[in-house]
């Protein structure tokens, strides 16, 4: 029997994936800003949001980019979410015109706590799990709560034996 991947189910993500979600995510946010459907700027919730936040805000042209720092793992652990480093403040405001991208909602702890700093912000994931679903405004893939999504930047290739020898 061969060795199982540390959670039942595996969803793995190429960088060409990535991209392209990335870019569909872009493409459902176009014109939904609230300044004439323009966006006043783009936050990542790091470090899972900073490669889909990148595409979004080359996608849409926006140049303002900064980040949320939030701890809610130990390696593949799940913790309690502590905001590390916020945004600049002038920026932010309540939100408004702000759009806070990330690759996943999980649970949705995490950007249940920005939401509570950022009320009036807009929320857009590129995956969603069904218990975060109510914190994310716009996502691209569901996925099942009990899958584990292997992203790129936590993968290095090479050689996978097959079932059969």
């Amino acid at each position: 029997m061969t060795d199982r991947l540390p959670h039942e189910k595996g969803f793995h993500i190429s960088w060409d994936q990535i991209h392209r979600d990335a870019r569909a995510l872009a493409w459902r946010l176009d014109g939904q800003g609230p300044d004439g459907g323009a966006w006043k700027a783009v936050v990542a919730v790091t470090r899972g949001g900073m490669a889909p936040a990148m595409i979004v805000a080359r996608e849409l042209d926006i140049r303002t980019v900064d980040t949320i720092s939030v701890k809610s793992y130990d390696n593949q652990t799940q913790a309690s979410a502590v905001v590390l480093k916020a945004p600049d403040a002038e920026l932010m405001g309540d939100g408004t015109g702000i759009l806070i991208v990330d690759d996943l909602v999980d649970s949705g702890k995490t950007l249940e706590l920005i939401r509570g700093m950022y009320p009036k912000a807009q929320f857009a994931t590129v995956y969603a799990k069904p218990k975060g679903k109510p914190q994310v405004d716009t996502y691209i893939t569901e996925v099942s709560q009990d899958t584990w999504i292997f992203f790129p930047w936590d993968m290095a290739l090479q050689y996978v034996e097959p079932y059969r020898k």
